[in-house]
């Protein structure tokens, strides 16, 4: 289920506090998008916290990938509104930690993070986690970007066009 309101960073230190939890996860962030995570889960995982935070801007570029790699029209679109029901078995695991990790404020407690690693083993788990939390900043920073727009007058058109240019793809 998604979340009413767009999360978005109120202040600065929002901001930095995410970049430095994000900070000692860069090694395994390198490696999943080096291929440690595979591509589809990676964007089960993006579509995932993307549809939760309601980002415009990551859900049409991460749905556009999502096709790429191969997940069905369907999954996809179940993805986006927060329904497991086509996701392969052997994904659902780390679509619902997503999930509840996004729900809970990019937060997992820490037998669910446990679940996670004894499924995926924990040099994997670890680099879901870094995913996870890079594609959080990213959402919030276009939740951001469009609060913004949206309180500046002269920005204003600007921001439905962007919003709708989004949309398309």
């Amino acid at each position: 289920m998604q979340s009413r309101e767009r999360r978005s960073y109120h202040n600065p230190f929002t901001l930095l506090a995410d970049l430095a939890r994000l900070l000692p996860l860069s090694p395994a962030l390198v490696r999943a998008l080096a291929g440690g995570v595979e591509p589809a889960r990676r964007q089960r995982l993006m579509l995932t916290v993307s549809a939760v935070n309601r980002c415009p801007y990551c859900l049409a570029f991460h749905t556009r990938l999502a096709r790429l790699t191969g997940l069905g029209e369907d999954e996809v679109e179940a993805l986006l509104v927060g329904i497991e029901q086509p996701v392969p078995p052997a994904e659902l695991p780390a679509v619902v930690y997503a999930r509840q990790w996004a729900q809970a404020g990019g937060r997992a407690a820490a037998d669910l993070r446990a679940e996670l690693a004894r499924i995926y083993g924990r040099k994997e788990a670890r680099q879901m986690e870094a995913l996870l939390r890079l594609i959080w900043i990213a959402n919030l920073l276009g939740n951001t970007y469009d609060r913004l727009r949206a309180r500046l007058p002269f920005m204003r058109r600007q921001a439905v066009n962007s919003r709708q240019r989004a949309a398309r793809h």
